[in-house]
């Protein structure tokens, strides 16, 4: 009976295997779509590709940049640093200011 129950968690564990590259294209434009979403910016677009966390943190995060809209922002360009929440599927936005090297 050991026998059985080891060979079925054998290969019940072989069957979890890495996300599909459609999974992950999926996740990649659910969280493009969020981030843009929630982003202040009038003319929003990523600035670089998502950053993926380990599963146990749960968020990815994503660069974006483009301008401000407020007047006395007088269409200055800007950053934000945009968390995306897997497993909720929401994102969460923060004024982003690249270090300067």
């Amino acid at each position: 009976m050991k026998a059985l129950t080891f060979a079925l968690l054998a290969l019940f564990s072989l069957g979890a295997h890495a996300s599909s590259d459609q999974a992950w294209a999926d996740h990649e434009q659910a969280l493009t779509r969020a981030c843009l979403a929630a982003s202040q910016f009038k003319d929003a677009r990523p600035a670089s590709k998502p950053a993926e966390f380990d599963d146990r943190v749960g968020y990815s995060a994503l660069l974006i940049s483009g301008h401000y809209p407020q007047k006395h922002m007088k269409n200055q360009k800007g950053s934000e640093l945009c968390l995306f929440d897997k497993q909720r599927k929401t994102a969460f936005i923060t004024e982003w200011t690249p270090a300067k090297p």
